[in-house]
């Protein structure tokens, strides 16, 4: 039986399913919230929608909270980006994943967003353009780069029909939306479910989500033997676009350690205003196509990315880059 996971990352955010999702009799933990929903995309949507407000609301507690400790740092990504205090400092959590790559017009969406974080958080790290991704399954994490070797070897058979089928496999994403914890921004989307159909795509195409992609992604990769130990099962669908790697931008003037409520406020103001232009501008309207950037069909130019090495802020080696339409 599948069991609902709650995983805790290194910085201590934790990915815990807010969907309100029961347990499955699957061994395929994505079966889970398809037998709840009872396959219909109007209602994985909607779990993908309480799952992701329900996050950014207890966020959002935690931000305004009087015992507020301050954002969350990432001690690697700290000392990565500040080479002259830990000269030599390396990375190595090697991972095995199968990443979407977002295409040119949601890069280009969220380019602008990043240039609007920074206006209220300067100091933020941005995720480079070219190193965006959403991990569609995670196979392994932190583990020593023979390790995943191992394991490539052992997947090797399948890596070109895992990454080549988002092809045939049409998972269609709408409503881009920020969502943020103490550690990190990211752009994050629901599936669709027959809104705003583009040319040429049938309302029939949404019946097949972003949930029923990752269920079949974990079933390939479990049919070579490997196991499958992702810490991403819950009803998400996020770019990571920026994380905090300082206090300076939210703590006291001079101090660079003490929150100050005001500040944390006005970054909080500042994304719900992002938001309130993203709902405004790219969401789905009666009756008008979506704008470029406003959805993602995964697999749009390019199919997925077989990466290994040290992926956590978008870095690694592509192993096999799947066929895009």
């Amino acid at each position: 039986m599948a069991t609902l996971r709650t995983s805790i990352t290194e910085n201590g955010n934790v990915f815990e399913d807010l969907s309100g999702t029961t347990g499955s009799v699957s061994e395929n933990p994505y079966d889970a919230l398809i037998e709840t929903c009872e396959d219909k995309p109007h209602e994985i949507q909607a779990r993908y929608a309480k799952h992701r407000e329900t996050r950014n609301g207890l966020q959002k507690q935690k931000f305004i909270a009087k015992d507020f400790p301050g954002v969350t740092i990432d001690p690697v990504l700290h000392k990565l980006v500040n080479p002259d205090q830990y000269p030599g400092f390396k990375d190595e959590r090697d991972c095995l994943v199968f990443w979407a790559r977002p295409p040119s017009a949601l890069k280009d969406l969220i380019a602008d967003i990043q240039k609007q974080l920074l206006e209220i958080a300067p100091s933020l790290w941005l995720m480079p353009l070219d190193r965006l991704h959403m991990t569609a399954l995670e196979i392994s994490f932190s583990l020593t780069a023979r390790e995943i070797d191992a394991i490539v070897k052992q997947m090797s058979p399948k890596i070109q029909d895992i990454t080549d089928y988002t092809f045939e496999h049409r998972a269609r994403l709408i409503k881009p939306k920020l969502s943020y914890d103490t550690a990190a921004i990211a752009l994050s989307f629901e599936p669709a479910a027959g809104e705003a159909l583009s040319s040429g795509r049938p309302s029939s195409a949404d019946t097949y989500t972003y949930h029923h992609l990752r269920r079949d992604l974990y079933n390939l990769a479990r049919s070579t033997g490997v196991e499958v130990a992702s810490r991403y099962v819950v009803p998400s669908a996020h770019l990571t676009i920026a994380r905090f790697v300082t206090q300076k931008d939210t703590a006291k003037v001079g101090d660079h350690g003490t929150p100050d409520p005001a500040r944390v406020q006005r970054l909080l103001d500042h994304l719900d205003i992002i938001n309130d232009d993203l709902q405004n501008g790219y969401w789905p309207k009666d009756g008008q196509q979506i704008k470029p950037g406003g959805q993602w069909v995964v697999g749009e130019e390019k199919g997925l990315d077989c990466r290994k090495g040290t992926l956590w802020y978008g870095g690694g080696k592509t192993i096999r880059v799947g066929k895009g339409f």
